[in-house]
């Protein structure tokens, strides 16, 4: 077995850095200035409407975007159907009956494509319908920092790096913290990113095994549960992550205080460890909260995007492009 010096993990870690630099700085907030001056707004316009029909699919296209940019980054891999040659992502174990919003990306990729044939990519349209979907729900921009656009297409997918990579429900804090580690993330941003829960939803079949089995939460609010989440059966009978639904404010925090986090992993955020001051700062300044996520969601939809000659922009965002 090979051996490696401490110099030498040194050196991979810094050309590891040295190539996230690099291809971030290849993107710009104004890529498509001149080719598709009218991207942004289709998407804004598109996803206004979804979230307007549907407050859910904010939250659903915001959990889009982390899950692609969490596997190999943000390539718009979770988008692509499985081949004969691959299978996706969308069957992982944090993906499967969970990830939705595909009709959405659909319906934004198919005007785009009439307005600026083959110009806009799908990793692109994901990580401004996330900030756009955000909006439409009250919480924060990052207009001022800008969503970085310039990213292409990969042309597979990972099964195995989205089991691996996407931290799941029962995951413990020194796994989360290990996980958005690995991706460049303090434990201060996960923290943030943690946060947007408050818009998600997540199934009895996740939430069950914490208010059955776990002692260190309000026990009013885990019988409020019961009804709709039965010991057995009503798998896939949905809560609110958050009291306040589909509205973006800093109650998920709140909540996690009260010992009202609906997930394992909500609760570990808050459980007497090193993340509890974090929380509690959040539940009580929403506007901490709303800076520091939009400063995590630029740098989490700059991780290892395509540029330049690398991948592709797909027609069609399910499929890699023809030969």
């Amino acid at each position: 077995m090979a051996s490696f010096s401490f110099s030498m993990i040194i050196t991979f870690s810094f050309f590891l850095v040295v190539a996230f630099v690099v291809a971030s700085a290849q993107l710009s907030p104004n890529f498509y200035a001149s080719s598709c001056p009218s991207a942004l707004s289709i998407i804004q316009e598109t996803v206004s409407t979804a979230v307007s029909s549907e407050p859910r699919m904010g939250a659903s296209l915001l959990r889009l975007h982390y899950h692609d940019c969490f596997v190999n980054g943000c390539d718009g891999s979770v988008l692509l159907d499985d081949t004969e040659r691959f299978t996706g992502e969308k069957t992982a174990r944090p993906n499967v009956n969970s990830i939705r919003g595909f009709d959405v990306v659909d319906n934004i990729k198919a005007r785009l494509e009439g307005q600026c044939p083959g110009i806009v990519s799908c990793a692109d349209i994901l990580a401004v319908a996330a900030r756009d979907s955000v909006v439409a729900l009250g919480g924060p921009t990052w207009t001022v920092l800008h969503v970085q656009l310039g990213r292409r297409d990969s042309t597979t997918a990972s099964l195995r790096a989205a089991n691996s990579d996407i931290p799941p429900s029962l995951s413990d804090l020194s796994f989360l913290i290990s996980a958005f580690s690995k991706k460049g993330f303090s434990a201060k941003e996960m923290v943030a990113l943690s946060g947007t829960h408050l818009i998600g939803r997540a199934r009895c079949v996740l939430y069950g095994i914490r208010i059955y089995n776990e002692k260190n939460i309000d026990p009013t609010f885990a019988a409020s549960l019961e009804q709709d989440c039965p010991r057995a059966g009503g798998e896939d009978n949905l809560a609110s992550l958050d009291a306040t639904g589909d509205v973006f404010d800093n109650n998920y925090f709140k909540n996690l205080v009260s010992m009202k986090g609906l997930l394992h992993s909500d609760r570990q955020l808050f459980n007497n460890g090193s993340t509890d001051s974090q929380v509690n700062t959040y539940s009580l300044d929403s506007a901490a909260f709303f800076a520091d996520l939009a400063d995590a969601m630029v740098k989490m939809g700059n991780l290892s995007p395509l540029t330049g000659t690398d991948g592709q922009v797909r027609t069609n965002c399910r499929k890699v492009n023809a030969s």
